[in-house]
């Protein structure tokens, strides 16, 4: 029987590189396989998947030849992936806080009520806070959440805390997303809250999440500098013969 609280080797060697990471600076060296082999007592093939973890999360920059260094902390997500913007922040060295704008109760718009699928004029939970990373703004996130969420989320802490804890103690199990990512210009407001220039690019991405039942519980708009954070991609190549189409 396997026991509950076993951490696998990798893991461990991951999650003190993790914590060492936190007080390097970006262009230091990281260990080799062999300095970990040598220091965790693991197979050379241990040691390079845990690097290599930490390299797919964008911690660390792999040169070969060279070795591994710590990256640089941009702000990316994977598409495929929704992490809180909080343990993104803070997986990547960075200090996540919230700085909360309006948080209330009230009736639906029509559009609301469409984006999550309600009667129009039914109570929803509307919040808007300025995510930061090491107190730089990084989004302007507007978000509404069904009404049931309330008890939790108007008494959460939202500024130091993670909405996504909030929505979970409301009995509501956050499952599955639909987004789109689309650029705009920033506005007046958009420049005076993210500190940029009015009609600088921003990434736009509109989201909405569903619980385990399919039921749609919360919908998204996030505001982001475009030099202050990405989403990478990963993709298949479908087959140009399979599909018939003309090879490119």
């Amino acid at each position: 029987m396997i026991d509950p609280g076993y951490v696998p080797h990798h893991r461990r060697i991951e999650q003190v590189l993790r914590e060492r990471i936190t007080v390097m600076r970006p262009g230091d060296r990281m260990p080799s396989d062999a300095e970990l082999v040598a220091e965790f007592g693991v197979s050379r093939m241990t040691a390079r998947n845990a690097m290599q973890r930490l390299a797919e999360e964008g911690l660390v920059a792999r040169q070969p030849g060279r070795g591994s260094f710590v990256a640089a902390p941009p702000a990316h997500r994977r598409a495929d992936r929704l992490m809180t913007f909080s343990r993104e922040m803070a997986r990547r060295g960075r200090t996540p806080s919230s700085r909360l704008l309006d948080r209330a109760i009230r009736p639906s718009t029509r559009a609301e009520a469409t984006a999550l699928d309600l009667p129009i004029g039914e109570a929803i939970v509307a919040i808007r806070r300025i995510r930061l990373a090491d107190a730089q703004p990084i989004a302007l996130e507007s978000v509404i959440l069904v009404g049931s969420c309330a008890g939790a989320v108007m008494t959460a802490d939202l500024e130091r805390g993670s909405l996504h804890e909030a929505i979970t103690r409301s009995g509501q199990t956050l499952r599955r997303g639909t987004g789109t990512v689309t650029a705009a210009a920033a506005t007046a407001e958009d420049a005076r809250l993210l500190d940029i220039h009015r009609g600088d690019p921003l990434l736009v991405e509109r989201r909405v999440i569903s619980d385990v039942d399919g039921r749609r519980i919360e919908s998204t708009e996030s505001r982001y500098p475009a030099d202050r954070y990405a989403l990478d991609v990963s993709f298949d190549v479908e087959d140009a013969v399979a599909t018939g189409s003309e090879p490119r």
